[in-house]
């Protein structure tokens, strides 16, 4: 058993949540989801967490047991946490809310989706806490969603770009032992447990240079820095955006006409499913190592929603 204090600000620490201030993302979308539907987010989740988006969520009973570790805090995620929680078990995610990015063989998202009310209250009432961390996440070098895909693709970094104040690289530049497009993506299969990447643009006999960008790199100017620097192989979490808007359609069609010349593979493996593989692995192994606690996982049964 160990203190909630304790793990919030060694987790703040790790992740210097405070010096990266309002995260860029969520300080908007988690407004844009609550405030229509009335939710006064402001009151129910802590206050840090309403002036960062990043941190503890949700404030439960001081003594932790087990953490269990998601990306988003879907439906049947909740349900695991407080079906299987007990009284101070903490919920570890890098995603506050979900994001419906789309399935490329199935039905396009609705986007950022917020947690239903329902889920909130009944994390409270049985004493649950929450902790999400996004933005740090992403940029973090050891136990970032980017180093957790570069380090299952045996990928040495050597490059990248979109850096931050601290030099840190959101797109990652990786060498890896020469191998095709094809063998790339049976290993991203196995690995990440999907039934079907995503792929756009050119099968190619001998990748040796990877771009890596967890989450959303579905974005056309990131793909040209990426090919200008001599990437050959793009792996993210979403080539596309499959999100059911206008926003989402034009994106679509911009990407569309950028795969018909680029000379590179673009491959995705959801959204989800690229951000889950540091929270089994790295993650996973960090509360371990810091807190002798054990840790339960909540995959998704669905990686493409």
């Amino acid at each position: 058993m160990v203190k909630l204090n304790d793990i919030v600000l060694k987790l703040d620490q790790e992740f210097e949540i405070k010096s990266f201030g309002k995260d860029s993302a969520f300080s908007r979308f988690l407004p844009g989801v609550y405030d229509p539907i009335h939710f006064d987010w402001q009151q129910f989740f802590e206050k840090d967490f309403t002036q960062f988006f990043n941190g503890l969520m949700l404030r439960g009973l001081e003594d932790v047991e087990k953490v269990f570790l998601a990306v988003f805090p879907t439906d049947e995620v909740l349900e695991r946490f407080i079906e299987e929680g007990t009284k101070g078990d903490l919920l570890f995610m890098h995603h506050p809310l979900v994001m419906e990015c789309g399935d490329p063989r199935g039905k396009w998202g609705r986007g950022f989706v917020p947690i239903p009310e329902d889920y909130l209250k009944r994390i409270k009432e049985k004493d649950l806490s929450v902790y999400t961390c996004h933005v740090p996440m992403d940029y973090h070098q050891e136990l970032g969603t980017n180093a957790a895909m570069a380090k299952q693709l045996g990928a040495v970094v050597t490059d990248g770009f979109l850096k931050n104040e601290k030099g840190q690289s959101l797109i990652y530049v990786c060498d890896i032992p020469a191998v095709p497009t094809d063998e790339i993506i049976a290993k991203l299969l196995k690995d990440y447990e999907i039934p079907y990447v995503d792929f756009e643009g050119k099968k190619q006999q001998e990748i040796k240079k990877i771009a890596i960008v967890a989450g959303c790199g579905d974005k056309v100017e990131w793909m040209k820095e990426a090919e200008s620097l001599g990437v050959q192989a793009y792996i993210t979490g979403e080539i596309h955006c499959h999100i059911d808007n206008d926003y989402g359609r034009h994106k679509y069609a911009l990407m569309k006409e950028y795969a018909k010349e680029t000379t590179m593979s673009l491959i995705g493996v959801s959204h989800s499913a690229s951000e889950y593989m540091v929270v089994k692995t790295l993650m996973k192994s960090w509360f371990e190592n810091h807190f002798s606690l054990p840790t339960v996982l909540l995959p998704q049964s669905q990686w493409w929603l």
